[in-house]
């Protein structure tokens, strides 16, 4: 049992004791009042706010540090707004469009985005619906008017169900929806508002006249000050989203395979370069989701007057195929990702006589992507000559893979029989081993789940070079109807490995020369 004393300090504060069968005694510690766990409680409430409050500037200021052009965007709203209120505030502005300058501010919310093609497509729907909407209500309203006041409501909901329905259907068309859906929109609105409204409304004709002012006061305030102040074009952002996703497919086709023979080096998993490399390896993700970025922009750039080096006609339709092309390849370089994370290895012995001519076609694939890249960039034709030496170089690769891949599974089986010994010399000469395909008369099988992930890996290198003739090609198509600038043929030399003449050939090219001379 535990009995309860009470002992009396010097200072005069009681202290509660509870003593313990075994000698041994405990303070009884009072519990704390209400008001004492309330204000625990509710300072705890203010520095968690304080916390996420201090985390959401912190994230902003990131978000603004980062891409400065989003603040720009945010204070030519704010100038927009503040300019088209003034209709609101000065007695002879508010005058001239009456009540309705309220419509002037709800545009330009509406209608200012952070492209300018965006912002232009918007306006121009936004002007043309209401436009044509406004003028067919009219319309609609005087023959109403002339049928009598029985027949009114009639004449009035027969057209408004027939436009509603029709203008309704017209955004599942795909081509009608990518460009106009924001317009058809505002003129089921307008047409439903006015036609409706004139029904109860005197004076029609003047509230439509006020309504349509208002909304393109609006509309060219917002293209005014998108085009004049920092304009952020959507042609150009294509252009750069295009160019980026090139270097990115490059960059992960070149450091898959160089990782999986084992030839960038070892880092530590969670050091900054090897985190660094993982998002190299995992870009061609960004260019297997950029489909929607790539046709909102080339959509709104069509919109966009001349500016830069783009001209009004741009083909950014050809922009779109380059896209679908380079996530053909990126879905082939997926694959090649999971087949190289797969559980099924293949033997360092076996990946070594196939890893020398591998990092050939991805070095050389990946070299036909940057210049494909760096011509988009710059604008420039590549010399025909030397981009097709770079293809020919990739072509050529993978042709010497493909010729090792068909002599691949009998290659492999005496390479297995042979001694350790002679092994060690076989690997300092990938060619020796079609060699010993006709020497060995009999061997045994090799196991084939050792050889199935290199020759997959393998077919899918082959794979990939076939599909990035088909960005070359799309990337021509795209220079010939942009009327790219030609540059000098040793631009695109820059890129070409150096390689050695052999005497033989430089006596061919003498031989050739005084030829020609003659």
């Amino acid at each position: 049992m535990a009995d309860q004393d009470k002992q009396v300090h010097g200072n005069g504060a009681m202290e509660w004791r509870i003593k313990m069968a075994d000698g041994s005694s405990q303070i009884l510690v009072p519990e704390k009042g209400l008001a004492s766990r309330l204000w625990h409680c509710l300072r705890a409430v203010i520095q968690g706010m304080a916390f996420k409050v201090c985390s959401f500037f912190r994230k902003a200021w990131e978000v603004g540090a980062n891409d400065p052009r989003k603040v720009i965007h945010c204070l030519k709203v704010g100038m927009a707004l503040t300019v088209v209120s003034l209709f609101y505030y000065m007695r002879p502005l508010y005058e001239g469009v009456g009540g309705n300058s309220m419509w002037a501010i709800m545009t330009v919310v509406v209608v200012f985005e952070h492209t300018a093609g965006a912002t232009i497509s918007k306006s121009l729907n936004r002007i043309c619906g209401t436009s044509i909407a406004g003028f067919l209500a009219i319309g609609v309203h005087w023959v109403a008017s002339q049928a009598g006041q029985k027949y009114e409501p009639i004449v009035v909901g027969v057209p408004l169900f027939l436009l509603a329905s029709a203008a309704t259907f017209t955004r599942f068309i795909p081509t009608l929806k990518a460009r106009f859906d924001y317009g058809i929109m505002i003129f089921i609105l307008t047409f439903s508002l006015v036609s409706v409204s004139g029904y109860r409304v005197d004076k029609l004709l003047e509230m439509a006249h006020q309504r349509i002012s208002t909304i393109i006061i609006g509309t060219c305030l917002c293209i005014l000050v998108t085009m004049l102040i920092c304009p952020i074009w959507a042609g150009q952002e294509l252009h750069a989203l295009i160019t980026r996703n090139m270097d990115k497919l490059a960059n992960s086709l070149d450091g898959c395979v160089a990782q999986y023979f084992n030839a960038s080096g070892s880092q530590e998993a969670g050091s900054e370069e090897a985190v660094h490399d993982k998002e190299m390896l995992l870009g061609y993700r960004c260019v297997l989701s950029s489909k929607a970025t790539e046709d909102s922009m080339a959509n709104f750039a069509r919109w966009e007057p001349a500016h830069g080096r783009f001209n009004f006609r741009h083909p950014w339709k050809q922009y779109l195929k380059i896209g679908a092309s380079m996530r053909s390849l990126a879905s082939c370089i997926d694959t090649l990702n999971g087949c190289i994370n797969s559980e099924n290895k293949t033997p360092e012995y076996i990946k070594k006589n196939i890893s020398n001519i591998s990092l050939k076609v991805s070095t050389n694939t990946a070299i036909v992507i940057r210049e494909l890249a760096t011509t988009i960039k710059t604008m420039k034709k590549s010399s025909t000559t030397g981009t097709d030496i770079l293809v020919a170089e990739m072509k050529g690769a993978a042709q010497e893979l493909a010729n090792l891949l068909k002599s691949y599974p009998p290659a492999l089986i005496n390479y297995h029989e042979t001694p350790s010994t002679d092994r060690k010399a076989d690997e300092t000469n990938d060619h020796n081993i079609e060699t010993q395909v006709s020497s060995t008369s009999s061997a045994v099988p090799f196991p084939l789940m050792e050889i199935v992930q290199v020759v997959t890996i393998a077919s899918l290198l082959i794979q990939v070079t076939t599909r990035v003739e088909g960005i070359v090609k799309a990337v021509r198509e795209l220079a010939d109807l942009a009327e790219f600038k030609s540059q000098p043929s040793d631009r695109s030399k820059q890129n070409l490995p150096n390689k050695k003449v052999s005497p033989h050939d430089q006596d061919q090219q003498i031989v050739e020369a005084n030829i020609q001379m003659v």
